[in-house]
């Protein structure tokens, strides 16, 4: 097999500070899939986005190695060589689609940037390929969709279209930073499967670079193991899987969340009850502003939660998941009943609801979207006691060191940037936000979605072991599966904004009585249905 890429003893550093990457070498084939494994931190994004020179050339270094590109050097192609190869020869699905997209443009905009600028593809036939794009990545309603803006899209939804973008010129060599990170499981099988076949279609070869080893061994022709900065191992993947050479390659491999919750700490009481839970969006208003035509996102959804536990929502991309958490925080417009400690919340105005924040916080699914950049980490978490503990100032230091010790944070990095920290930090960082004001309730939004899946064990353990200690309850939305049996006592499953099943979360887990269940599970890699 010739080589299409080869980085061969690839050194990078920031302006003067430590090599982040160390004497990398690597090669992708034709046709082949590389899978380049590691914890977050461990320079993979960094070394795959050295390859199209994305990288901020005012801080980057490169102090040894070669990009070899078909035999071309990329690390001293001119400017306009590589806008020829961006996109067209060498395509990049981004880590987070959330900050790639631009907000301001609308999905057939963005799409058609790429193909006007390559194929010189313009009006009818730019919209006909965008159209195919969006059927091809499995957006519903392409058509509807042209004219949708990013913020309108759910996180799946994005992910799509980043992927719809990277493939709009078939290119040779396609560059996946995570690129299923926010898709649920179902469509995570799809968009695999659908990469897979381009790649045999196309003879594309692909560069993956993921933190989920399920993936890694079903679609992977190689892996290529690297931990702070250096390659520690490079082999076949059912090699790899089966026969790991190196201790940080077993470490990766055993790193699988744990099967069970703890025990709810259940008191009998109920903290939260949500009765006949209702979302619409309007679609289209005429000219007077009435609603004529809306979407009905959350239909009739409820559900009951004690103190000390779990409930997990799973379902596919647009399900309505996300829409609940933000219905209960009052974030979004809603009908029905929801009931926080006996006190009806969905009738209070925004301004009666403010003291209720407190008792209810939420981790949002992008750490590095929902903290600001501007603030320092103490700012960042003492910023909720500035607003709701105005009486206790004093003591808002005191409270900000110990939230982070509770996530498992350096103090002393309290004045640091959320830019300063790996993913996995930043997320501690905004789960310490949450917990800083002592709520009751968290509401988990995809907490762990874009992280390895070492720094996910050590996330889930640190949730658990937080929610022992203080007694806490958890909603957890996620797609992925095997971090919700890791995490919830009680199992909501959604489609189209319904409930499909709601129970025990090990009796659902052990024998779904839905269909629509069962796939989730069967796409999850880890269910097997029973036999009689």
């Amino acid at each position: 097999m010739s080589d299409l890429l080869t980085i061969s003893d690839l050194s990078i550093h920031f302006d003067n500070g430590p090599l982040v990457v160390d004497s990398l070498s690597l090669r992708v084939g034709l046709g082949e899939t590389l899978a380049l494994v590691g914890e977050s931190g461990s320079g993979k994004s960094v070394s795959a986005l050295s390859v199209l020179r994305l990288l901020d050339a005012r801080h980057a270094r490169y102090p040894s190695g070669k990009i070899l590109y078909r035999g071309e050097d990329l690390l001293t192609a001119a400017d306009s060589r590589l806008r020829q190869i961006r996109g067209r020869e060498i395509s990049m699905i981004f880590q987070e689609p959330m900050t790639s997209l631009n907000p301001l443009h609308t999905v057939e905009k963005q799409i058609t940037e790429t193909l006007e600028l390559h194929k010189g593809m313009r009006g009818p036939q730019a919209r006909k390929r965008c159209i195919e794009l969006l059927e091809l990545v499995g957006i519903p309603e392409p058509e509807r969709r042209l004219n949708s803006y990013p913020h309108q899209l759910s996180g799946g939804q994005k992910q799509r279209i980043m992927i719809a973008m990277a493939l709009a010129n078939e290119p040779d060599l396609l560059i996946a930073d995570e690129p299923t990170t926010a898709l649920d499981v179902t469509v995570q099988k799809q968009v695999l499967e659908l990469l897979e076949s381009l790649k045999q279609k196309l003879g594309m070869a692909i560069l993956m670079i993921t933190h989920d080893l399920s993936i890694v061994r079903r679609y992977a022709d190689r892996v290529v193991v690297m931990e702070q900065g250096k390659c520690v191992e490079e082999a076949a993947t059912e090699q790899l899987f089966t026969a790991p050479a190196h201790p940080y390659t077993r470490k990766l491999i055993d790193a699988e969340p744990p099967e069970n919750p703890l025990p709810s700490t259940d008191g009998g009481k109920t903290l939260m009850e949500v009765a006949g839970l209702n979302v619409q969006f309007p679609i289209r208003k005429n000219l007077l502003g009435k609603v004529k035509e809306s979407f009905h996102a959350v239909q009739d959804v409820s559900f009951a939660l004690q103190p000390g536990e779990t409930l997990g929502i799973v379902g596919e991309s647009g399900s309505g998941k996300t829409t609940i958490g933000h219905a209960l925080l009052k974030l979004t417009a809603s009908t029905g009943s929801i009931r926080l400690a006996g006190t009806e919340l969905g009738s209070l105005s925004q301004k009666q609801f403010r003291p209720w924040r407190k008792r209810v916080q939420i981790v949002f699914q992008d750490p590095f979207g929902s903290l600001s950049p501007r603030m320092s980490v103490a700012e960042i978490v003492r910023e909720g006691l500035e607003i709701h503990d105005t009486n206790d100032t004093g003591q808002h230091d005191a409270r900000v060191i110990q939230a982070l010790k509770d996530v498992g944070l350096d103090p002393d990095a309290r004045h640091r940037y959320p830019h300063e920290f790996s993913g996995g930090q930043r997320q501690r960082i905004a789960i310490a936000r949450a917990l800083v004001l002592q709520p009751e309730l968290i509401i988990l939004d995809e907490p762990t979605s874009a992280l390895d899946r070492t720094v996910q064990k050590q996330v889930i353990e640190l949730l658990r072991e937080i929610q022992a200690r203080y007694k806490l309850s958890y909603i957890f939305i996620s797609h992925d599966l095997a971090v919700v049996r890791a995490l919830s006592h009680k199992l909501l499953v959604l489609k189209n904004g319904q409930i499909v099943e709601y129970g025990a979360a090990e009796a659902i887990f052990r024998a779904p009585k839905q269909d629509y269940t069962r796939e989730l599970l069967t796409a999850a890699f880890f269910y097997q249905p029973t036999t009689n």
